[in-house]
């Protein structure tokens, strides 16, 4: 599992930059060694932006997992998303951020692992961004101080995984900053 690279690796999606591609390590799946036939990073975004459910997975303190799907929205490589902060999601989070989200597809598939944290202090901007987009997916408009109460939180990936034609295209994106 990822979760120790994704621990390790501080994600830089702010940097503007597209994450680093290669091919995931799965011996015995005939994985090929070159970069021919890797999705490209647009592929991700698009998904992730026309996405209409997210898998949220999540552990418990006591190593249980959990998976719930949510609404989100996918900005400058992050997943925007809430829930009630009595949800065992949001407990799950607040105990430990690492999370991994998919679609719903099992063969247009998109695996992401990172890090979640609470929404809190975004800029106006991003805030009036989001309440837009959210009205345009879902027909939903939340009030301003909605992405202050308990409850929101902004996904980070650390490393991505995706693939059309298994094992054909498989590609892994990483993300990388320097500490």
């Amino acid at each position: 599992m990822a979760t120790t690279k994704a621990r390790s690796k501080k994600p830089s999606p702010d940097t503007g930059t597209e994450p680093k591609a290669d091919r995931p390590h799965m011996p015995g799946y005939g994985v090929p060694v070159g970069k021919k036939g890797m999705l490209a990073w647009s592929h991700v975004t698009e998904r992730m932006t026309a996405a209409q459910n997210y898998w949220v997975a999540t552990v418990s303190p006591d190593g249980h997992p959990h998976a719930t799907p949510v609404w989100g929205l996918w900005v400058d490589d992050k997943l925007y998303f809430g829930g009630g902060p009595a949800t065992k999601r949001s407990r799950n989070l607040q105990q430990n951020p690492v999370a991994c989200i998919h679609l719903e597809s099992g063969s247009d598939v998109l695996i992401l692992h990172g890090e979640v944290r609470p929404i809190a202090g975004l800029a106006p901007e991003l805030i009036a961004r989001l309440i837009d987009l959210s009205g345009e997916k879902y027909g939903y408009r939340p009030k301003p101080e909605e992405y202050e109460a308990p409850g929101g939180f902004v996904f980070t990936p650390g490393v991505v995984l995706a693939w059309t034609q298994f094992p054909k295209d498989a590609t892994r994106w990483t993300f990388t900053q320097e500490v």
